[in-house]
């Protein structure tokens, strides 16, 4: 989908809201929708923001975050650096996407694919809890780091000691 289309999606959503789209919500949808795949702190937000819109301020991006937060346009989550980060809802899915989030480097891939449908169900059927959302993080060691580790350790098997 075109970035245009997705703003024109989540203006209508605003619509729907009885909110309008301002011109410092559209440059913080844009900057957001830009860069999807970053996972992107207020602050970082807000300084890719004010690149555009100099005279916006701190409290304003905070402002637009918490209401595309509440809109359920956007969903604030932390994978455990110390910082909320932002990450942007996928329109036909009800549910946030799936991160795995490598404990060494830092790097957040994310799975589009909802894998706990089923599960959901099962929390319904078996607990009469109806689930309105989820989210799943996976921890660990990403493949980079993984190969980085074993040419590491490869490297220092075949130094042999001199005496």
């Amino acid at each position: 989908m075109m970035l245009t289309e997705q703003v024109d999606r989540i203006k209508e959503r605003l619509k729907s809201k009885g909110y309008k789209l301002t011109p410092q919500r559209e440059t913080t949808i844009r900057v957001l929708l830009e860069h999807e795949k970053d996972h992107l702190s207020a602050e970082e937000v807000f300084l890719l923001v004010k690149e555009r819109f100099p005279e916006i301020g701190m409290a304003t991006v905070y402002r637009v975050l918490d209401l595309l937060n509440e809109l359920q346009i956007v969903q604030k989550v932390n994978f455990g650096d110390g910082a909320a980060r932002f990450d942007l809802r996928a329109a036909n899915s009800p549910h946030l996407h799936h991160h795995l989030i490598c404990t060494q480097c830092g790097n957040v891939e994310e799975i589009m694919e909802d894998w706990l449908v089923s599960l959901e169900k099962r929390v319904e059927r078996e607990f009469g809890f109806t689930v309105t959302d989820h989210r799943l993080d996976f921890q660990g060691v990403c493949s980079s780091c993984q190969m980085k580790e074993r040419e590491k350790n490869k490297g220092g098997k075949n130094c042999q000691a001199v005496s």
